[in-house]
């Protein structure tokens, strides 16, 4: 039985990696080998030393980004797909949640130069209630039936969209009832899939909650009872601060012909931050999302970040939404033996100051040097 060092040092035509830091959330310098696409404890022999000093963290997560969409409407081409995953990877994202999109690229899941992707298929929505071109338009009875498929095209994932704005009553309002909602995620769970959804508003939360969908994306309508029960079924809150900053420019665009649903959604913006202080301070859990797409600009996970600490999380616990805690409630490892060889570098201490995370010192992706 040879030693792992003995193993890593037969494997000769793997250019080994080698990185010095104080690891997080450990809390603790050492030394970190990489050989191929997985890290290692054991020493390398021969390994090129890519960082020495710093701060390393396992590779940020946006858990809400649509590299399919653009503004205006849905990417046509894989290749712009690519380029805008890569603006995240740059920014030191290296797994991406794509919280819906209309675009099938598939075939970048494996490519070496984009972040991890978790893929949630097509929007599932009623006909004419979401942005054209995005979404699968479902009758209520041909929702469930949708969710199953979508489960199949996607990775992990269904993403329902709850609400959105009723043009006959001039308002944001649920997309369909309870008990089509409920049977929806109930179908997508049976297909292996957890449930995203999309809510602004305050009436779709309760039934959607009841449901057992996996995570509230936005969420600006959460109320305090609610949050007890996300926190109590560990339901999971996408704040996406990121987009929710645009709703006044969205009410101003909406004024002249919806003006209950412009001041509405002001409103639901300017009491966010309480909302998502509410959120975390009654244990939900929380992860980072910007909504990079058609309304917000890819490669901003650090400037959502530093929102969720002004709205009261405690930098420590802003890492783990974006970083490590991300990955776990994903499936991926941390910095650990044998895990993915994704790891971020930074000059100095993050949680001294979140604004460190805006500008990374290296960055490894699949067990390469990619910035």
């Amino acid at each position: 039985m040879c030693s792992a060092r003995e193993r890593w040092a037969r494997i000769t035509w793997v250019t080994a990696l080698h990185l010095r830091g104080v690891v997080l959330p450990d809390d603790v310098e050492r030394d970190v080998w990489i050989v191929g696409d997985r890290l290692t404890f054991e020493p390398v022999p021969g390994a090129s030393t890519v960082a020495s000093g710093g701060f390393l963290l396992p590779g940020l997560v946006d858990a809400h980004c649509h590299p399919g969409i653009v503004p205006g409407g849905p990417v046509t081409e894989i290749a712009e797909a690519k380029r805008l995953a890569l603006i995240d990877r740059d920014a030191g994202v290296l797994t991406i949640r794509d919280a819906g999109s209309p675009l099938d690229y598939r075939e970048l899941d494996d490519d070496p130069d984009m972040p991890r992707l978790i893929r949630a298929g097509r929007h599932l929505a009623p006909h004419r209630r979401y942005i054209p071109g995005l979404a699968v338009e479902c009758e209520p009875s041909e929702l469930a039936a949708a969710a199953v498929t979508q489960a199949k095209l996607g990775n992990g994932w269904v993403k329902l969209v709850g609400d959105w704005i009723d043009r006959g009553a001039g308002d944001l309002g649920p997309t369909y009832d309870d008990a089509t909602f409920a049977a929806a995620v109930t179908a997508a769970h049976d297909a292996g899939a957890r449930v995203a959804v999309h809510t602004f508003s305050e009436a779709a939360l309760p039934g959607l909650i009841a449901a057992g969908v996996d995570s509230i994306e936005h969420g600006t309508g959460l109320s305090l009872d609610l949050i007890d029960a996300m926190a109590a079924q560990r339901t999971a809150l996408v704040p996406t601060m990121t987009n929710i900053a645009t709703f006044d420019s969205i009410a101003d665009r909406a004024e002249g012909k919806f003006p209950g649903y412009a001041d509405h959604m002001r409103r639901l913006r300017a009491g966010f931050p309480a909302v998502v202080r509410a959120a975390y301070e009654a244990g939900v859990p929380i992860y980072v999302g910007t909504d990079a797409g058609g309304g917000v600009e890819h490669g901003l996970a650090a400037g959502e970040m530093l929102r969720l600490a002004d709205a009261g999380m405690a930098p420590i616990d802003v890492l783990a939404a974006g970083s490590w805690g991300a990955r776990a409630w994903l499936g991926l490892p941390a910095i650990e033996e044998g895990a993915l060889a994704d790891v971020v570098v930074y000059p100095e201490d993050p949680r001294t100051d979140l604004r460190v995370l805006e500008a990374p010192a290296r960055i490894i992706l699949r067990g390469r040097v990619v910035a």
